[in-house]
């Protein structure tokens, strides 16, 4: 800095040179030297400051009074009105050199606060969009040391009582003046060491703390960035508590569609088990064939249950977890057979089972895509009318295995089919009609994408298909 104002000085004096130079060679009078000399010292003011315009000012004084008043050649004069106008002159410089100066000084300030605002208002930025990416705090602190350029930022929660670091400095050394800045509220700085600690505080309560080294900065930006800290820290634990009751809810509204779903389920085949064993018990001596007719009944309906109990358990850890396939070579025909015979009594002469050439093997999970393929024909039998046929198309191609199961119910609205794939999700128009969880489809299409395929509905009044689209080799990011 000091090498600037050196050389600046230098070529200010040069100016002054060149003025003197001119003036006197030209032999113009002493009244327009002296305004000269003046511009030149207002220049040097607006442009590099006060020690310039100070050193131009009195090199202008003493050159006027050396070549322009009399008597020229030497330092004296001998007018005293030549005084008063050189003490004018010197006065009018250096007053003009420390306004240029000062106003200087405080376009330098603003340009300082303008960029704290700017920054303040990035910070603030940073708070609302968040980050899902890494713990809350832990980004508010970072993105802190960048956007301010620290050498480094401490943020201690005294809530989880956890530190978050960023930027090269470590400030390790701060830990104890963070913890006791939480307790007592109170804040610390040491401006040779150019780091600072300061309270975070909530209302009048310290909630966490922050230490940051770098540029001195001013006391009302520390604090701004105090309060935004504290909002943030506020929001991320609001957000928090919101997600809980979220979870908490949509725990609660499983188990609720879950038992109701399953009330529903149970009655058909406990009716038929019942109506068995009622005609068992009142027709002791009926023939051997009828009893063995309503006994084979009564353990249908028994294995229609458990399947069922099943299918609801593996729902619900489904809906609770991330779905892996663990994908091994299977008979896709054969799955989706397995997958049919819970429901032969209700697919009795409705199923229309299309397969044209034998599918090849493929990377299955048995029991997942089983399960997929019977919410797909469990949705078909609840949204179409009883006798109507439920076709099954099963083909192969180069870039896989397409399953389609046909039904010609109402259809779906088409401002509806993008979103039956959502958890919970339920027509509006058929919610109170017919009873469903709304977790079928969105279990069957979160399987389907486990194994790297896609489930996809083509739905219009009358005719409802749902497609399963397999790739034939083994699915990215599945196990």
């Amino acid at each position: 800095m000091r090498k600037w104002i050196a050389a600046r000085s230098l070529l200010a004096a040069a100016s002054v040179a060149a003025v003197t130079a001119a003036a006197y060679g030209a032999s113009i009078n002493p009244a327009t030297t002296g305004f000269a000399y003046l511009i030149v010292v207002l220049l040097v003011a607006s442009a590099w400051g006060f020690v310039e315009a100070l050193v131009a000012s009195r090199l202008a004084t003493l050159a006027f009074n050396f070549f322009f008043l009399p008597p020229t050649g030497t330092f004296t004069i001998a007018d005293p009105k030549n005084w008063i106008a050189l003490f004018s002159f010197l006065a009018t410089a250096l007053i003009a050199g420390r306004l240029s100066a000062r106003a200087e000084l405080r376009a330098q300030e603003a340009l300082e606060r303008q960029r704290d605002v700017e920054r303040l208002y990035t910070f603030s930025r940073a708070i609302l969009l968040g980050a899902d990416t890494e713990p809350f705090a832990g980004f508010l602190v970072r993105r802190l040391a960048e956007i301010f350029e620290l050498n480094g930022a401490v943020l201690f929660d005294g809530r989880s009582g956890k530190f978050y670091r960023a930027g090269t400095a470590e400030l390790a050394a701060l830990d104890d003046r963070l913890r006791e800045a939480v307790r007592n509220g109170t804040s610390y700085s040491e401006p040779e060491r150019h780091w600072s600690v300061v309270a975070v505080r909530l209302g009048a309560r310290p909630i966490a703390s922050l230490a940051v080294e770098g540029a001195p900065m001013p006391d009302s930006v520390l604090q701004g960035i105090s309060n935004l800290t504290a909002i943030g820290l506020e929001r991320a634990k609001a957000q928090e508590l919101s997600n809980e009751v979220e979870v908490a809810r949509q725990t609660e509204q499983l188990r609720t569609t879950l038992i109701d779903a399953m009330a529903h389920e149970f009655k058909t085949p406990l009716t038929a088990v019942k109506a068995a064993i009622t005609s068992l018990f009142d027709s002791a001596d009926a023939a051997p064939q009828v009893s063995r007719e309503l006994l084979s009944i009564a353990s249908e309906e028994v294995a229609h249950l458990q399947q069922v109990i099943e299918d609801s358990i593996d729902i619900a850890r489904l809906d609770t977890a991330d779905i892996y396939a663990q994908l091994r070579p299977s008979d896709v025909g054969r799955v989706v057979r397995d997958a049919i015979s819970p429901f032969r009594n209700q697919l009795e002469g409705r199923l229309e089972l299309v397969c044209t050439e034998p599918l090849p093997h493929i990377a299955l999970d048995p029991r997942l895509f089983t399960l997929a393929v019977r919410q797909l024909i469990d949705n078909a039998l609840r949204y179409s009318p009883a006798g109507t046929p439920v076709r099954l198309r099963e083909y192969a191609d180069a870039s896989g295995v397409t399953l389609e199961l046909t039904n010609e119910g109402e259809g779906i609205p088409a401002s509806e089919q993008h979103r039956i794939f959502e958890r919970f999700y339920r027509s509006p128009s058929v919610r109170r009609r017919i009873p469903g969880s709304g977790l079928g489809l969105s279990i069957a299409s979160s399987i389907i994408r486990a194994h790297g395929g896609e489930l996809n509905v083509d739905s219009h009044p009358g005719r409802t298909a749902f497609r399963i689209s397999l790739p034939v080799g083994r699915a990215a990011g599945v196990e």
